[in-house]
């Protein structure tokens, strides 16, 4: 590309800069880090992210492993990407499972259903067993308030846990990874990147997603204007009805917590105009766990959430 003088014309357009923002970041945590983990879930941010660190090692294979916290509550569909995209780049993947930490007695099953909160303990001990010094994960400053006050580089304690009044500044993309022993950084290459990035990122690079993204038919269950899959997690309680419509998710965590929203947007070219034409994020539309209380993420993250 030639400016009209002739000149080659550098500029980046705001998808590459986010690109290469993220690869550097990817780069500086393994030069700086022993022993680095990717968090994938099979959603749509660490699809992007898993991508990304592909570019970042590109010929090599990525040098690290990636590590899924299993609830035991997880779309099938899910799952089964999450599998078949780790055997495609030939990573080592990790499964710390919930369902293994309950039984064992690690952590507690809650009265409301969530297993959120309990993943924390299970990550943690993962983060421990396999002395993991950083873990990359996929949240986003445009998901919700507790995440857009942390630092690209979130330093956690030795018991794994962040201080929002406590983080390093990072002046001119400067990152700090010092750490002793027993702590740990949490690292998010997509800080920066917004829901409308993230489909624009896929349409352009045509990644796979799993098909739970794209519009189709599904028999759901309305509570409280949040439409609910019926599935082996979720049955119809006395007094409700369910009916078949046309949706598809913008996010995919726990089956029993997360809603679709009605939608035509079968295609990726559909789902970008849809994005681009909302004003509610992902997690106020579908995460019905998030709805405890305003300061429900942040305690969570204080606890060691990711």
């Amino acid at each position: 590309m030639t400016t009209p003088k002739g000149n080659p014309d550098y500029r980046l357009t705001q998808l590459k800069t986010l690109e290469a923002e993220s690869i550097h970041i990817f780069r500086e945590v393994v030069a700086e880090l022993e022993r680095p983990v990717l968090l994938f879930s099979g959603g749509k941010d660490s699809i992007v992210m898993l991508r990304l660190a592909e570019k970042a090692f590109w010929p090599a294979r990525i040098p690290f492993p990636v590590l899924h916290v299993d609830t035991g509550l997880n779309f099938p569909e899910v799952l089964a990407f999450r599998d078949k995209r780790a055997a495609e780049l030939g990573v080592q993947l990790l499964v710390a499972s919930v369902p293994d930490a309950i039984e064992r007695g690690l952590v507690r099953e809650e009265p409301n259903g969530s297993r959120n909160r309990i993943q924390t303990p299970v990550l943690l001990e993962a983060i421990e067993k396999h002395g993991f010094t950083a873990a990359f994960g996929g949240a986003r400053r445009d998901e919700e308030k507790a995440r857009a006050k942390e630092r690209v580089f979130s330093f956690r304690d030795e018991f794994g846990q962040w201080d929002p009044k406590n983080q390093r500044p990072e002046l001119w993309s400067l990152y700090n990874g010092r750490i002793h022993m027993g702590e740990s950084i949490r690292v998010f290459p997509l800080s920066n990147w917004t829901e409308l990035d993230i489909w624009n990122y896929i349409l352009e690079e045509s990644i796979e997603i799993p098909s739970l993204y794209l519009a189709h038919q599904r028999e759901v269950v309305d509570r409280q204007g949040m439409l609910y899959a019926v599935n082996e997690f979720i049955a119809l309680r006395e007094g409700e009805t369910s009916t078949v419509e046309t949706v598809r998710y913008r996010t995919v965590g726990d089956a029993n917590l997360t809603a679709a929203v009605r939608s035509e947007a079968d295609t990726l070219e559909k789902i970008v105009a849809e994005v681009a034409a909302t004003r509610l994020t992902e997690r106020g539309a579908t995460r019905g766990d998030d709805k405890v209380s305003e300061a429900a993420m942040e305690d969570r993250k204080r606890e060691g959430y990711f």
